[in-house]
C-alpha cells in the first residue's frame, strides 16, 4: 500500500508557521539584548568604582562625581584668581609663576600683555600693593564643557588712596593631570578673558 502524499498547501503552511517563529523569537532575543546592553551602559555612566584599603569596591556615582569636580573647581579658581591679581612689589613675579600653572596659553597671552602694557612695572615703581578682597565664581555645564564666570572685587593701594575694582573674567576648564603642588586640582584653565573692570568708589 502506497504512503499517500501529504498534502503541499499544509507542509507550506507549517513551513510558513516555523519561519514566522523563528524570525519572532530571533526579533525579541535581539530587543532583548539591545535592552540589556543599553541598561548595563547607563548604570555604567551612572556609577564608577574605587578600591578600598580592605580591597572592596566601592560605588561612586556620578552626582557624587559632579559634586567634588564642582567643589575642585571652585578651589581652582579661587587659587588662580588670588594668585593672579593679589600681587605686590615683593611678591608679583612669585604668585604670576603659580598662576601660569593652573591656566594654558590664554592666560600666558594676558600676563604677557599685562607685562608689555608695563602693568607690572608701575608695580614697582610706585609700589603698589593689589590686594584681592573677594572672589565669586559660578560654573556651568553644557554638552560635557564646563564654563565659569568670576567676578573679583580687588583694591590698589597706592600709599594715600585705595582704589577698589570689580573685574569680571570668564572662561573654560578642562581635566588634566594632576602636579602637586603645581596643580592639586588637575585642571586647567582656557580661554580665558577679562570681560569687564569697573572702579567701585568712582565717588571718593
Amino acid at each position: 500500500m502506497k504512503t499517500p502524499y501529504k498534502n503541499i498547501y499544509n507542509v507550506l503552511k507549517l513551513n510558513r508557521f516555523i519561519v514566522l517563529a523563528v524570525v519572532l523569537c530571533a526579533l525579541l532575543s535581539s530587543t532583548f539584548s539591545v535592552w540589556m546592553v543599553f541598561n548595563t551602559n547607563q548604570k555604567a555612566l551612572n556609577s564608577a568604582f574605587a578600591i578600598n584599603t580592605d580591597g572592596s569596591i566601592i560605588p561612586l556615582k556620578l552626582v557624587t562625581q559632579k559634586e567634588n569636580f564642582r567643589v575642585e573647581a571652585l578651589a581652582h579658581l579661587d587659587l588662580f584668581h588670588n594668585y593672579f591679581y593679589n600681587i605686590d612689589a615683593s611678591n608679583y613675579e612669585r604668585n604670576l609663576e603659580k598662576a601660569l600653572w593652573l591656566g594654558n596659553s590664554s592666560v600666558d597671552n594676558l600676563y604677557r600683555q599685562k607685562k608689555a602694557d608695563g602693568v607690572y612695572n608701575r608695580l614697582l615703581q610706585y609700589s603698589l600693593v593689589q590686594k584681592v578682597l573677594s572672589i565669586d565664581s559660578k560654573i556651568s555645564e553644557s554638552n560635557g564643557t564646563y564654563s565659569f564666570t568670576t567676578t573679583t572685587i580687588f583694591e590698589i593701594n597706592r600709599g594715600s588712596i585705595i582704589d577698589t575694582y570689580e573685574l569680571v573674567s570668564t572662561g573654560n576648564l578642562i581635566m588634566v593631570d594632576r602636579n602637586f603642588p603645581n596643580n592639586p586640582h588637575g585642571l586647567l584653565i582656557t580661554n580665558y578673558f577679562e570681560n569687564t573692570l569697573k572702579k567701585l568708589n568712582d565717588d571718593s
